[in-house]
């Protein structure tokens, strides 16, 4: 299977198709990524505004061609906003989430584990006194959503159960996940959820698919291999 792998790259790189590769941009105890094939890129996430600065830093590097937001709570796209004024890119969301621009009540977050109740806790209040700006240049999409459109060899997947629109980002060797599974201490299915069945679907989704990289949008990445909700 990883000899087939290794010659199905080989035969892309020859065809004129270069792996997008993902680089992780480090806010504070959240995550964002640029997904790049070494000119054009996407970002994953844009973070809170305590860290745009570091995100646009990142961002000035590279032919910024979309912002992809996992899910609309403002520790992921808090900054969508103004990053898509300034490189004038849409910014994309599964149209589940469309309502969480609103308020976050709309979709009401519960935890698991003693690590769930204290990472509820501590967010609860800022997602409830902060209102994320919603985008003016917004589009949507859904899962096997191709983004070679903007540069990049990945494709969308639909990961829902920390929110009800939860979306990924997949190059084929590494995969964004969001919040849908999280490495806090160790790598876990997400520890905050609005629906708990739809988020163990999703973890086991993300294991079936194999040998991947894993990107958080809180921790270290790790390979395919995390606690699964029972």
């Amino acid at each position: 299977f990883t000899l087939i792998n290794h010659y199905i790259k080989i035969a892309l790189n020859y065809g004129g198709s270069k792996m997008s590769e993902i680089r992780r941009i480090n806010c504070g105890t959240g995550n964002c990524y640029i997904v790049t094939d070494g000119s054009n890129a996407i970002l994953v996430d844009t973070g809170s505004k305590e860290n745009i600065k570091d995100v646009m830093a990142e961002c000035d590097k590279y032919d910024m061609k979309l912002i992809v937001l996992t899910h609309v709570h403002f520790d992921h796209a808090e900054n969508a906003s103004a990053l898509s004024e300034k490189y004038n890119i849409p910014v994309a969301i599964h149209p589940l989430d469309e309502e969480l621009f609103d308020s976050y009540d709309k979709q009401a977050l519960h935890s698991y584990g003693l690590i769930g109740k204290i990472i509820l806790v501590l967010s609860v209040k800022k997602l409830s006194n902060i209102k994320i700006e919603k985008p003016k240049n917004l589009i949507f999409v859904k899962d096997k959503d191709e983004l070679s459109k903007y540069g990049v060899n990945a494709t969308i997947i639909e990961l829902p159960g920390h929110t009800k629109g939860s979306i990924g980002v997949d190059t084929g060797e590494g995969l964004v996940v969001g919040d849908a599974l999280d490495n806090w201490i160790s790598p876990a299915t997400g520890h905050l959820y609005n629906d708990i069945n739809e988020i163990k679907k999703t973890a086991e989704k993300i294991k079936a698919l194999g040998e991947r990289t894993l990107y958080y949008g809180h921790g270290k990445p790790s390979n395919n291999s995390f606690k699964m909700l029972k």
